[in-house]
């Protein structure tokens, strides 16, 4: 019970945090109420039943509030931001880590909509893709940002984003542009400094601008790319990642040895996660005085109808020069911790549960349910430090 009252009282300390957020006492309860539904053991987590879980009659109050009451969505936005720095924030192994998800949806109303890939089905799907802004350490990991993407269909029918709310002064912007945009509010905020790391996948690792905005402001970065990624040696030569690689890892006639390292990168699905890397020099022209420059290459060895496969991931990696190959190794293997964030978001604090259509309600809703995963992040953090398996958190929403 001791327990049970405490991790109420922290919801309603969140709920207090952003209480200033609002213009009104009605949106204001309303949300405490919001969050609560998010939180709670309901099969799915939408209007209607977020509703009946408040006693209410409809889910007109609920769809006020995320479409048309007075509060500011952004501003709750930099809230659940300091709220997860705080509470997480750890300078020694904190990761900024960017990547985007699908919403499945019907029809072609909702902001965003359109046939496009998604990896939350693995194929081609009618669905909204959202961008995200996580952050991950030692402590723990939570979603700090998000950012609607808005395909060309949609930004060049000006009168379809009218009928969506979405503001006029939205304009197509790739992912890797919302990546950024989403690492300069933090960066703005005090948040993403040159002691931080950025990680992202190769869509964003392979875009010169994305990596250009890291480099200016010197803040260190492990992003994954192709094979066939051109790169350039200290040498002036340019050769495929896939070349280097080979070079890397080629064995040294004089003492036997090959340039690769053995080293785990945390537990997985079916138990530690432990592969071969290598790092190769590139060039550093452009990059911050005393830095590195370095294309690492993590090698996975697997059996497979009786032969040896090894399959091989690349990043591009840039940090202060004395920046050992451990270090670079972490960071790359802490990009996955994104991907626990969607689950978890998703599974426990109803983030792809929404019926709404609009821009405006959807940023409402993806933030809402975002802080709802950052409270159950910070307390299973607080739990952990005070005494292991004490409970789940949830269980506190859930009556």
């Amino acid at each position: 019970m001791v327990d049970l009252a405490g991790w109420v009282a922290s919801l309603d300390a969140v709920v207090e945090l952003i209480s200033g957020r609002f213009r009104r006492a009605e949106p204001r309860q309303r949300v405490g109420t919001y969050l609560r539904g998010l939180l709670a053991g309901l099969e799915r987590k939408n209007g209607w039943t977020l509703a009946e879980h408040a006693g209410a009659v409809s889910p007109d109050g609920m769809q006020r509030l995320l479409r048309t009451a007075g509060w500011d969505v952004e501003g709750v936005r930099d809230d659940l931001r300091g709220y997860v720095l705080e509470h997480l924030g750890d300078a020694a192994s904190g990761v900024f880590i960017i990547d985007e998800t699908g919403f499945i949806k019907k029809g072609v109303r909702s902001a965003g909509v359109q046939r496009q890939y998604t990896g939350t089905s693995g194929k081609i799907d009618n669905c909204q893709l959202g961008v995200f802004l996580a952050y991950a350490s030692d402590r723990g990991r939570a979603l700090i940002d998000r950012e609607l993407y808005l395909p060309v269909s949609w930004t060049e029918d000006r009168e379809r984003c009218r009928r969506a709310d979405v503001p006029d002064e939205v304009e197509f912007a790739t992912k890797p542009q919302l990546g950024t945009a989403m690492l300069a509010r933090a960066h703005a905020a005090g948040a993403l400094t040159p002691t931080s790391w950025v990680s992202a996948d190769e869509a964003y690792g392979q875009n010169p601008g994305f990596r250009d905005w890291l480099s200016e402001r010197e803040i260190p970065f492990v992003l994954a790319t192709r094979n066939d990624d051109m790169l350039t040696s200290p040498d002036g030569n340019r050769r495929p990642a896939k070349v280097l690689a080979t070079i890397a890892g080629a064995r040294d006639p004089d003492t036997g040895n090959d340039g690769w390292e053995r080293r785990a990168i945390g537990p997985g699905a079916h138990g530690m996660r432990v592969y071969d890397w290598t790092a190769v020099a590139l060039d550093t022209d452009g990059l911050p005085a005393g830095w590195g420059h370095w294309l690492l290459v993590r090698r996975q060895t697997e059996p497979a109808e009786g032969k040896t496969v090894r399959e091989l991931a690349f990043y591009r990696c840039a940090a202060p020069a004395t920046t050992p190959l451990r270090e670079l190794v972490r960071v790359a293997g802490a990009r996955w911790a994104i991907e626990e964030c969607f689950q978890t978001s998703k599974n426990e604090a109803g983030l792809d549960q929404y019926q709404v259509r609009s821009w405006r309600a959807w940023h409402a809703h993806i933030t809402l349910a975002m802080l709802a995963a950052a409270y159950l992040a910070v307390t299973r953090a607080t739990e952990h430090t005070r005494e292991p398996e004490k409970g789940d958190p949830q269980l506190a929403i859930a009556g």
